[in-house]
């Protein structure tokens, strides 16, 4: 059996593990965000502290719980991934640097940031294709 015929082998596999793997974080990810949305649109203790203490109003939190809720949908449905990983990054800058000002630990913000940012890489092509459709 040739090299070549034992590589040609091993991509399939390599592929589909990855595409696996994808769902999986994407899947982790959306169900963190379908949380913190739930919490803030219910209206936990917690929530309704932590937005008394960024200080804009509590229409600040249901904004945010919906924006999350949004980007975890966006992460499950194919085709739209990469956009929720963008949507969701974003929404973590902004969750770090209240956290900042706040003087809380940013670390959740910024794990799940990070997480985002390895969706979106994952998904690169997908984004790359969605951006060709718009220019055309």
């Amino acid at each position: 059996m040739s090299v070549t015929s034992i590589e040609s082998r091993k991509a399939p596999r390599r592929i589909g593990t990855r595409r696996i793997g994808t769902w999986a974080l994407q899947g982790l990810v959306a169900a963190v965000f379908f949380a913190a949305g739930g919490a803030k649109l219910a209206g936990t203790p917690f929530m309704v502290h932590l937005f008394d203490q960024i200080g804009i109003g509590q229409w600040f939190r249901i904004v945010t719980g919906v924006v999350e809720i949004i980007g975890a949908v966006a992460l499950l449905y194919p085709g739209l991934a990469s956009i929720g990983g963008l949507w969701l990054g974003g929404t973590m800058v902004g969750a770090v640097a209240t956290h900042l000002i706040l003087h809380s630990s940013p670390l959740p913000a910024v794990i799940l940031g990070a997480l985002n940012a390895v969706i979106v890489y994952l998904r690169r092509d997908e984004l790359r294709a969605l951006a060709a459709r718009v220019r055309n």
